[in-house]
């Protein structure tokens, strides 16, 4: 593997990388300051040198004393000087005899001569011309030693520094480690939490996600696991019915006794139609919780007019009237629109199941409360026969039936309302109808959180 993918793959080695260029573009920009910031000193330094140079000549000392006192000067920093007369007449130059312009500019100027770059300083008494130059490569010389000298220590300490990143960025990634440990060690289906003890503010989020989405998966598998026994317990009676009804049917001998027993079996498959579809919408139900579909805002009145539309057919046929008493235009909830219509399906769907014929069902919809206690009030009254206190809190569990022998039932209608409205956090509670004398379900559900 190239050491491009390397760096690309592995979050440490491009920490390393980079910090490591880090390290490197700051040495180098400190020796580029470091160097321009002591040429610049020794630029100002050596000018006013070679100025205080030139005024201590300009008295016209003797050549000889001159040059004696320059010689030390010219050793350590490359000076040259040269003396005209104002005739033009050359009367010291320098051991270097260096090719310096005769005709000089007064002041500092810059010149090239032997093939490299001169810092000239000229000035003129009444008798004299004095000259001191300096090679520029001495300056530049002086400043990338002392350049050096500065960046020295931080080359020396480069394989300290590169030690102390290396410990702290594999110190600073053990979390990460220990997470990919803890899920490597884990069985297919151990869905567990993940630790998020000591974890780096960076690094939590990403394990709170993964600990959701093990949340969702488990869900999932539950539902899936109760529905597989669910429909392992419950299908198990319906199709002993079945088979038991076709058995009937054949031993039937008349016209009579085969109609009698074709009812019954037509009867059983459709009270087993009846509970595979109720397990199938619960397993949907469920899916979709453990998906976490995001809410939306839904209106309960639309829902209530579809829900009594799938309702008014089997309402109809048993001559109950069935309708909206009272609703809030405005009344809204945040959640899942076919969730809700399932909820109230089911409702309708057992209340005119246990309304006897010429009976009645209303639906109601009311906004209670103000602030934060507001909530929005869904309630299904029936003249049915209703239930004793008893029983009103177990037939919200699954399979349970009542002991009405005119509509057996599967048992599921209740629950799936019940686990709709856990899905938005409302509530679910049963009590006798003031209204109407039979059952009122009220499903609250909470507006402000």
């Amino acid at each position: 593997m190239g050491l491009a993918a390397r760096m690309t793959g592995s979050l440490r080695a491009r920490l390393l990388w980079f910090l490591l260029a880090a390290i490197v573009l700051a040495a180098g920009a400190q020796a580029l300051v470091a160097y321009r910031t002591v040429l610049k000193e020794a630029d100002d330094i050596f000018d006013y040198h070679m100025q205080q140079m030139a005024l201590s000549l300009r008295a016209g000392l003797p050549p000889s004393a001159a040059v004696g006192g320059l010689g030390g000067a010219e050793q350590n920093f490359d000076f040259v000087v040269q003396v005209w007369t104002a005739d033009g007449v050359r009367i010291f130059e320098s051991a270097d005899q260096a090719a310096l312009p005769q005709l000089a500019v007064l002041g500092f100027a810059d010149v090239r001569a032997r093939g490299t770059t001169y810092r000239v300083f000229s000035m003129q008494t009444r008798a004299l011309v004095i000259q001191v130059a300096q090679d520029m490569a001495a300056r530049q010389h002086m400043a990338g030693t002392l350049a050096l000298r500065t960046v020295a220590p931080v080359a020396l300490m480069a394989p300290l520094l590169m030690l102390v990143v290396w410990w702290v960025v594999s110190r600073s990634l053990a979390p990460v480690a220990r997470v990919r440990t803890q899920v490597a060690s884990r069985q297919a289906d151990d869905l567990s939490p993940v630790s998020e003890e000591k974890l780096p503010d960076e690094v939590r989020p990403l394990v709170q996600e993964l600990n959701l989405l093990f949340d969702r998966v488990r869900q999932a598998f539950e539902a899936q696991k109760h529905f597989v026994a669910d429909a392992a317990h419950e299908l198990r009676s319906p199709l002993a019915a079945l088979k038991l009804q076709v058995q009937g049917l054949q031993r039937a001998t008349d016209d009579g006794a085969r109609e009698l027993a074709i009812g019954r079996l037509v009867a059983g498959i459709d009270r087993a139609t009846r509970l595979v579809e109720q397990m199938l919408a619960l397993a949907r139900h469920e899916a979709s919780m453990a998906a976490g579909a995001p809410p939306e805002p839904v209106a309960l009145a639309e829902v209530a007019r579809l829900a009594v539309s799938d309702a008014v057919a089997a309402a109809q046929a048993r001559r109950i009237d069935i309708g909206i008493a009272r609703a809030d235009e405005g009344a809204a909830v945040k959640g899942q629109p076919e969730a809700l219509r399932m909820l109230l399906r089911n409702l309708l769907e057992n209340a005119v199941k246990y309304t006897p014929e010429d009976g009645r069902v209303d639906i109601a919809i009311v906004r209670q409360g103000e602030g934060q206690g507001e909530a929005v009030e869904l309630s299904v009254d029936d003249s049915g026969p209703g239930l004793p206190p008893a029983e009103r809190e177990r037939v919200l569990d699954r399979f349970y039936r009542s002991g009405e022998p005119q509509a057996p039932g599967s048992g599921l209608g209740l629950s799936i309302v019940k686990s709709i409205a856990e899905l938005h956090g409302a509530s679910v509670a049963l009590a006798a109808s003031p209204s109407l004398g039979g059952l009122r379900v009220v499903v609250r559900f909470p507006t402000k959180t």
